[in-house]
């Protein structure tokens, strides 16, 4: 019964944003990136692990899109994939108003569909944009989770990037913080992972984008996995990274 609620509550949602939307809905921004990382540490998928990642993020007439898919393999040889792809539909821009106040730049309604072998989840619900002197972008998601298998719970996400400069270098500071709440099934996980970037592009002459750096990942009871002394699930790891863009 609790299934069927929370897919009326979506559709509540989802469906009048969709009709909203214009019939030729346009791409105003868009950009595609390749990432490599290698890392080690890891104790739930672990010890060491590399991970392709590609991406794709768009600004559109009816709000934003990000998508990005993991190809993973471990020292073991066991390969893995996972996906997310995260519509989300601005209030102000299907209004034709402008929904600033404060920081706040936009309201949206937010989704995001996580896709794995294992399992597909839904998660859907409220998102505001902020306008912060120093950064590029923050935005905060607050899900309701419909998931596959486990019980609902709740989830807040948090993205950022903040450009450095040193000297002559530029540098980029970026990434998100994942809150999710405890069930009956699983305990409250923290995820919190940032990218340090170096950008090659301006040293090298290249058109595209193109930089080098470290990813930073820590985790409390990952995978919602209570951590105890013989699993586990607190990490806290290292990852080398190659990232350009297309």
């Amino acid at each position: 019964m609790q299934k069927v609620q929370l897919r009326a509550l979506y559709a509540a949602f989802a469906i009048p944003a969709l009709n909203c939307l214009p019939l030729s809905a346009d791409v105003l921004w868009q950009d595609f990136s390749a990432t490599y990382l290698n890392g080690s540490n890891y104790r739930v998928d672990g010890p060491k692990k590399q991970v392709l990642t590609l991406e794709h993020v768009a600004t559109t007439s009816w709000g934003d899109s990000f998508l990005f898919f993991d190809h993973m393999r471990a020292d073991y040889r066991r390969r893995t994939n996972y996906a997310e792809w995260s519509p989300r539909f601005s209030f102000g821009k299907l209004s034709g108003k402008a929904l600033q106040f404060g920081i706040v730049k936009d309201v949206l309604f937010t989704s995001t569909i996580e896709m794995s072998s294992a399992r597909t989840n839904f998660l859907y619900g409220i998102a505001t944009d902020l306008t912060v002197p120093g950064f590029n972008y923050l935005k905060m998601n607050f899900y309701r989770r419909n998931n596959d298998g486990v019980a609902d719970n709740w989830q807040l996400t948090t993205t950022w990037a903040v450009p450095v400069s040193l000297g002559q270098q530029q540098f980029l500071l970026d990434g998100f913080i994942d809150w999710s709440s405890a069930s009956a099934q699983q305990n409250a996980s923290f995820n919190a992972t940032s990218q340090l970037k170096w950008a090659l592009h301006p040293v090298l002459g290249l058109q595209n984008k193109l930089y080098l750096g470290v990813e930073y990942v820590y985790w409390r009871n990952k995978y919602g996995i209570a951590d105890s002394p013989q699993f586990r699930t607190h990490e806290s790891n290292i990852n080398l990274l190659v990232k350009a863009h297309f």
